[in-house]
């Protein structure tokens, strides 16, 4: 005769996650030490297209269906700034595979420093990386 045991399981839970809901990241929001530096390198060097500026402590682009904001640590987090030298994301922008050495060449003219120039990587993208202000780390890549 069979006994039953209130000893948990492996199985996994037959319950569905409310977060397999989640289909698409709609805005990634960067917490920026200095703004004015960052909307000058975002607007003037990525040349990104203002979507609205809610405040002077947030501003948003648009990336095709996305939306890249940038923001002042406030109400929602007060985290302490990321320290000088350190990255806090990395981003990483698509484009075609001619398009990664004009944006090399584009972000040579304006000053801004390769970290690596165009470079084929084995696992199939022509990747180039550099860093905005606040020194995150930004790639352009293309599949090839």
């Amino acid at each position: 005769m069979a006994t039953m045991s209130n000893e948990p399981t492996n199985e996994p839970s037959r319950t569905r996650s409310p977060f397999s809901a989640i289909r698409a990241i709609d805005y990634t929001v960067i917490f920026v030490r200095d703004m004015a530096a960052m909307r000058r390198f975002y607007e003037g060097v990525l040349a990104l297209s203002l979507l609205r500026e809610l405040s002077p402590n947030w501003i948003e682009y648009g990336l095709g269906s996305n939306t890249l904001a940038l923001a002042r640590p406030s109400r929602t987090a007060a985290d302490p700034p990321t320290p000088t030298g350190s990255a806090s994301l990395q981003l990483a922008f698509r484009v075609s595979a001619a398009e990664v050495d004009a944006c090399a060449d584009e972000l040579v003219r304006q000053g801004v420093a390769l970290l690596s120039p165009p470079t084929n990587q084995p696992f199939g993208h022509r990747t180039l990386f550099f860093r905005d202000p606040d020194g995150n780390l930004l790639e352009i890549y293309a599949e090839i």
